[in-house]
């Protein structure tokens, strides 16, 4: 996927009413991209170069199916998320691990590394504020309970799992032990249809993860310390993450149709 101006946002820009900008970050996990006062920017798209490039994990072959090797499994999932004192957005991203075979002995050998080739994704943020840009590391995502979910007017039978007697997640923790998020499906509105009893004190319509140095979200570059010194500072073990924005130096219009 890539990113483009929007048609709105591009005309300004040529008109002189608002100013294309990049913000570049990385390495650390935690940015803020400042707001002008009488301002207000509008992110519409970033690149983002995950971390953990550089490395090659190698083991010799275990019984399928198997799981990455630990020390690459934290980069497969790696959260962006940005708050602008008003509003969240949460963005994961699945990070390839790629892998090759060769064989000595009699024995098989695998390689690992991580495919960190840049991402591009399409947002559209805006704020008048400055806006905290948070980057971490996702290894669990811990499935709490399991529900069959049944025919209600907003599943109905055949079109979904409502009525079809699979059990299918309904909580799932991300973060720590002791007052995760707590992911709820199928929605958070109207819980009670489902009778699944009550929401959980943390509960949320939306799949994110919280910071928490084993079961959460995890800092890049904390991570990377703990692997060596050497590793923290590399470079290509860092991620990198490009926004690009329109910045307007007025205060926001009523309606922009």
């Amino acid at each position: 996927m890539s990113w483009q101006i929007p048609t709105l946002i591009e005309a300004d820009i040529k008109n002189g009413k608002a100013q294309f900008r990049t913000f570049q970050t990385g390495v650390g996990g935690q940015s803020i991209l400042p707001v002008p006062p009488n301002s207000y920017v509008v992110i519409f798209g970033y690149d983002f170069s995950p971390a953990g490039g550089g490395m090659r994990i190698n083991e010799t072959q275990t019984i399928s199916p198997q799981l990455t090797p630990d020390v690459l499994r934290w980069f497969e999932t790696q959260q962006i998320s940005f708050y602008t004192g008003t509003d969240f957005y949460p963005f994961i991203h699945h990070v390839n691990v790629e892998g090759n075979s060769w064989f000595g002995n009699d024995t098989q050998y695998d390689s690992y590394f991580v495919d960190n080739s840049p991402i591009a994704r399409q947002v559209y943020i805006t704020s008048t504020n400055d806006i905290t840009i948070t980057v971490g590391l996702i290894l669990d995502s811990d499935v709490a309970t399991q529900n069959a979910i049944p025919v209600t007017n907003r599943t109905p039978q055949g079109l979904t799992y409502g009525g079809s007697g699979q059990v299918v997640a309904t909580q799932t923790d991300f973060g720590p032990a002791v007052a995760p998020q707590q992911f709820m499906q199928p929605s958070t509105k109207d819980y009670a249809d489902f009778a699944f009893g009550l929401l959980p004190a943390n509960a949320d319509g939306q799949a994110f993860a919280t910071p928490d140095g084993t079961r959460g979200l995890l800092t890049p570059s904390g991570y990377l310390a703990s692997l060596g010194d050497t590793f923290r500072d590399a470079a290509a073990a860092n991620y990198f993450l490009c926004l690009h924005y329109a910045l307007y130096t007025e205060t926001v219009p009523e309606y922009r149709g």
